[in-house]
């Protein structure tokens, strides 16, 4: 497959690196799930390199995020740290997920961080998902889990899900589907694509008031406070 594809990204910022970020939810030390998404973001930043592009790659570990996460579950408030970890997702250009299974299940933890994830943030943007698991009986958890939930979070998954038992890490199997989700989303990032879509139809999307994402941009002072529906909220008749 060749990545000498038209990139539109270049005419506008020519020398400006892609900003990739790994999401790992794993907690383990040392973490396959961590080493699965390393793994790909390599191959993600070597097969940018051949095609004369570079990148930057940075990492949010949620387990340390745990207790902030919770208590920002139960208040509805993020702290700074997690302010902090949506700026950066704001501001890639693709995201790389990892996800232990837990119990048939993505982790809860990841799961936790999705629900207060502001639902703009990754908007058509290229993701690669991935999961290892104690067992291959799992396999299926991407697609049938981690897939669904970024389609409403309306991302761009490439089409290869990645997956790695313990039997998988000597396998050249593992290998090519890295190389084949990586290349997705190279072509992705290179074509363009995802930027297109989210600059061309961004108002047709239902968004999070006053939302972390780079292009949000309601505050209260775009609230029409005369329609009936606000009177009605603020007690007074339609």
């Amino acid at each position: 497959m060749s990545l000498d594809t038209p990139d539109p990204h270049d005419s506008a910022e020519p020398d400006a690196p892609f900003r990739l970020v790994v999401v790992s939810a794993g907690v383990s030390e040392p973490s396959s799930t961590r080493l699965l998404a390393d793994r790909t973001a390599q191959k993600v930043l070597d097969l940018l390199l051949e095609s004369g592009r570079s990148a930057t790659v940075g990492v949010i570990e949620l387990g340390p995020l745990a207790v902030d996460t919770a208590q920002a579950i139960v208040s509805g408030f993020p702290g700074e740290r997690l302010k902090n970890a949506f700026e950066r997702i704001a501001a890639a250009d693709a995201v790389i997920v990892s996800t232990p299974v837990y119990k048939a299940g993505i982790s809860g933890l990841l799961k936790s961080f999705a629900d207060i994830l502001d639902n703009d943030l990754l908007i058509a943007k290229p993701v690669i998902l991935a999961a290892t698991a104690g067992t291959s009986r799992h396999a299926m958890v991407v697609d049938e889990q981690l897939r669904p939930l970024f389609a409403f979070l309306r991302a761009l998954p490439v089409p290869t899900s990645l997956f790695a038992a313990p039997e998988d890490w000597g396998q050249a199997a593992l290998g090519d589907r890295i190389q084949r989700a990586a290349t997705e989303l190279v072509l992705l990032l290179r074509s363009g694509v995802g930027r297109s879509i989210a600059d061309s139809a961004w108002t047709g999307y239902q968004h999070q008031f006053d939302g972390n994402a780079t292009r949000a941009e309601h505050t209260a002072d775009d609230v029409d406070f005369t329609t009936d529906l606000m009177r009605l909220a603020a007690g007074g008749t339609a």
